[in-house]
Parts: C-alpha cells; structure tokens; sequence
C-alpha cells in the first residue's frame, strides 16, 4: 500500500481546528497585533516545547522476560548494537539504567530491575527506581503475570499513572506450537489462547479490566505492536504523544503515516516560525525566510524518516544489502545533502505554486491580508515543507519496498 498525502492547505477548516485552544488564541492575538516577527516569537516557544518536551518510559519485570530487548526494540537497535542495553538469561541489571533514543534524546527508556525475587515489596521497588521519573510503564512477562506483576500495576494505578502488561515471546511460543503440533496448528489461534490465559490470570488476581499486548522485540512489526501504538497515541497528553511518535521505529508503513500526519501537523508553526524570527530576504523572491530554520526541519524530517546514512546503513545491513543499493532508489535528498542553497532552490520551485495557495492563506486568517508579503513568505515556505516531504515520502516507500524485496 502507498501513504498518501492528503491535501492540508492552511486555507481548511481543518487546519484551524488542529490547533490547541491556548495555539490559536496566541496566534490569533499575535497576528491582530500586526506584528509577524512576535508572531514567529511565540509560535517558537510553541515548537521548542513539541521538539524537546521529555518523554519518560519505565520497563519492567521478572529476570529473563525480555525487558532490555525490548528496550532495544524500541530505540530501533538490536541487542548487539553499540549504546543497546544489556541482555541474558541471568538478571543484568541492578539498578534503573537510562537509554536514550539514538535520535531524540527527549525520549528515555529505563530499562528498570527485575520484580522476581521473593523479598520483592511494590511500595519499595517504586520508591527504589524513581517512581516519580516515569510518565508510563511497561510490565513484562513472558509466560504467565504473577502476583508480583499485579500488585505493581496496582501501586502504579494508585499513583495515578500509566501501565501497560506486555507478554513477550510470543514468537517463540508461536515456532514451539508448530513443531509439537504442526498438523493442527494455527498462528491465531495459539495467540488468542495466550491472550485469554493472561487476561483470565490477570482477572483472577484482582485486575477488573486488563489491558495485554502480545509482542516480540525481534519484530516489532508484527502481533499487537500497532494496537499498542494506537492505545499511547490515544493516551498520552498531546507533546507527549509527539515525542512517542517521533521516536517509533520505522517498521511499518502504518507507522510511517502516523509520524508524516505528526510532521503534517506542525507544518504551519514551523512555516510561521521561519518567516518571523531571523527572516532574511531569499534572492530572486519577494520573500524572508530563516533559511538555518529550514534547513534544520529539512534535515529533521529525512532523520525521522530514516534518510540518513546511519539508518540507511543499519537497514541495509539487516536485510544483507549494500547501502548503494538502497541508496540508488532515493529520490530525495539525503539528511547530509541539505543545506541552505538547496533550501533556496526549493522555495524557488514552490513559488511558482504558491498564488493560489496564498489566497487560501488569507481567506483563512484575514488579518494577513495587511500584511501580504508575511502571507507570502508564510505560503511559499508550507508549500516547500509540504512538497519536500511529498517526496522524503516516495523516497522512504521506495527503500523499504527494495530492502525487502525477496519478501
């Protein structure tokens, strides 16, 4: 299937009711106020906070249960890769250990203690780790929840915070049921009867309404990672939900279209943002833009979509190809390509385009109409930022179709 990019153009309603109440009322106000340049000033606050808002994710349970893979399956690294945390079939970790995402360093995975040993008291442990840090928690187990399981998720919950039971493994549960039952066996249903013996433990021991997802850290892309993904998008505060996002791997298109609807999303703080502060004149237009602005949310946009060389050469060596291969198929610039000349040429190429969408703009915030160069410069700048990543989008498609080719 292909991502498609929906026509968003500022002049929609759409646009306007994307926006938080506390965003429009500031933009509102900053623009009546003739002012694009404090317009700019605020709407960066507004981007620095989404960019940079701190993203804590605790993960938990007994030895052996997989928690640090998935740890590394999260920050898109396998277990043998520099920075990945510690792995075995013994306890490695005795203490709470901060991961970093390799791309977003707002985002922290904690790879957190084991809960098994029989002196294990919830009230303790929590108090142990740093139960405060953490916006939510994953619990893991990869045979049955146990009463140590439950009576953290309760602690969690009087807290008020954010739990999710995750059964790990499933991949290898899924290959033993073939081997001893190859005649009669069925992927679905081996998963469903998982499913219903956790729920049913889990009920058993006092939990009313539980929540599992059935997951392997060596692909994620399979099971129930996209219901889980659905669930914290739903769950989770808005800059939260960003930064969560952002940092997914790129394992699916679905998750692809998630992270371009994000990017979307803010397209019109960023374009709002680069025509106010630091604007400069482009030559050959009628227009001011901060070109290192630009070039930084270019640049951004090919990193979060895995168009760089890091990236490129991870993939490249998962599915046993040479980057120049994967490489040929781009289209678009790489992240390392981009630079303020080729900003220019690409606001050139948007200019052209731009008169019908510039009246659109002012339709929609009728204000800029007394200030018809801002609205220009405003129209030009989307429309590059919108045609840039019509083809980052092309690009990214065209890379996962030849990395997994022989699929």
């Amino acid at each position: 299937p292909e991502l498609s990019l929906h026509p968003q153009l500022p002049g929609e309603d759409r646009w306007v009711r994307e926006l938080s109440k506390e965003e429009l009322e500031a933009l509102r106000a900053a623009f009546e106020e003739g002012n694009l340049a404090g317009v700019a000033s605020r709407l960066q606050e507004m981007l620095v906070s989404l960019e940079n808002v701190p993203l804590d994710v605790g993960v938990t349970g007994e030895t052996g249960s997989g928690k640090s893979s998935f740890v590394n399956a999260l920050r898109g690294l396998d277990d043998e890769d520099a920075g990945a945390a510690r792995t075995g079939v013994v306890e490695t970790t005795r203490e709470p250990n901060p991961y970093q995402h390799p791309r977003y360093p707002n985002v922290t995975i904690w790879d957190l203690p084991g809960i098994g040993t029989p002196d294990f008291h919830p009230d303790a442990y929590l108090e142990q780790v740093g139960f405060s840090r953490y916006d939510i928690f994953f619990i893991i187990t990869s045979q049955r929840f146990t009463a140590n399981h439950t009576a953290l998720a309760r602690h969690i919950q009087d807290m008020d915070k954010s739990f999710y039971f995750v059964r790990s493994k499933v991949d290898v549960d899924l290959y033993s049921s073939f081997r001893c039952r190859s005649s009669s066996y069925s992927e679905e249903g081996v998963l469903q009867e998982i499913r219903q013996n956790c729920l049913e433990g889990l009920r058993a021991q006092g939990i009313s309404s539980p929540r599992v997802f059935l997951l392997s850290a060596f692909d994620l892309s399979k099971y129930d990672f996209q219901l889980l993904e659905e669930t914290l998008e739903r769950e989770l505060s808005h800059h939260k939900r960003h930064a969560f996002l952002m940092a997914l791997p790129n394992i699916s298109l679905h998750i692809l279209e998630k992270k371009k609807a994000a990017m979307v999303k803010q397209m019109w703080l960023v374009s709002t943002m680069a025509c106010g502060v630091h604007a400069a004149p482009i030559p050959g237009l009628l227009i001011c833009c901060d070109m290192d602005a630009l070039s930084r949310t270019l640049q951004g946009y090919c990193k979060g979509f895995g168009l760089d060389d890091d990236s490129l050469e991870k993939l490249a060596a998962q599915v046993g190809q040479p980057v120049e291969q994967l490489k040929a198929v781009i289209k678009s610039p790489l992240a390392t390509e981009i630079s303020n000349m080729l900003v220019v040429q690409l606001l050139k190429q948007a200019g052209g385009k731009v008169p019908k969408l510039s009246k659109e703009v002012l339709s929609s915030v009728p204000v800029l109409g007394t200030m018809a160069s801002g609205a220009l410069s405003f129209a030009t700048t989307y429309k590059m930022l919108r045609s840039f990543m019509e083809e980052v989008i092309v690009s990214v498609q065209r890379v996962l179709i030849k990395a997994f080719e022989a699929d």
